[in-house]
């Protein structure tokens, strides 16, 4: 599925990618030395280029995604088995791996241009729906050894809840994988972009499928 994005967070992105390319990761003490210098920030970009549709008719919470402790942090994960979880030295996301999600969703909701009203909780929107997430996967999967390519995987779990009874009416889980063929942070960087932005706009496009069972009646 291709994927555009906004020219602005593309200019940041791609620039912050770039100043971080001479990151080494050619040998293995390098991508797991503690950090001596201030670490390069990187943030993602939403979702775009929704297929035209009819705005549905009702108001959306977007809760921030639970997730293992070994993605709940600002750290860019890594796994060179299928067992053990690293960093990457000197790079960093410029929040939290879900809040940034977050962020990128009710952004996302918003570009597709069919939807009501779309926030966090924080601000008081009264919903129809919670879309509640697991972030499950997050990480670049080092399968050919670290001085190969990663593939970038990504994975979000996600369930639709009526309110205000509470009910799960809908659940579906999303993944999508990207094999790299440099292995330098400019392509990471942009390797979770691709397969993330991919993630959320199947995630997107089947919320809004969903239908609002509570229509014509009385709460």
């Amino acid at each position: 599925m291709t994927q555009t994005f906004s020219a602005g967070r593309r200019r940041f992105l791609t620039g912050a990618a770039i100043g971080a390319s001479g990151l080494a990761l050619g040998g293995c003490g390098s991508l797991f030395k503690a950090a001596t210098t201030t670490p390069s920030l990187f943030t993602l970009v939403s979702a775009t280029g929704f297929a035209a549709g009819p705005q549905v008719p009702w108001q959306l919470v977007v809760e921030e995604p639970l997730a293992s402790r070994a993605i709940d942090t600002d750290y860019i994960a890594l796994m060179p088995s299928t067992t053990e979880v690293k960093y990457f030295d000197n790079a960093r996301w410029a929040e939290r791996a879900p809040r940034m999600v977050q962020t990128l969703l009710v952004e996302s909701f918003e570009n597709s241009g069919r939807i009501v009203a779309v926030g966090r909780q924080a601000v008081g929107l009264r919903a129809d729906y919670n879309f509640v997430s697991e972030l499950r996967e997050f990480q670049a999967e080092y399968r050919n050894g670290l001085g190969k390519p990663p593939v970038i995987r990504v994975r979000l779990s996600v369930k639709m809840i009526l309110q205000p009874q509470q009910i799960i009416v809908a659940a579906r889980s999303f993944e999508v994988s990207r094999t790299l063929t440099t292995n330098d942070m400019a392509a990471i960087i942009a390797g979770f972009n691709d397969a993330l932005g991919d993630t959320m706009h199947q995630a997107v496009d089947w919320a809004l499928a969903q239908k609002n069972t509570n229509t014509g009646k009385l709460l």
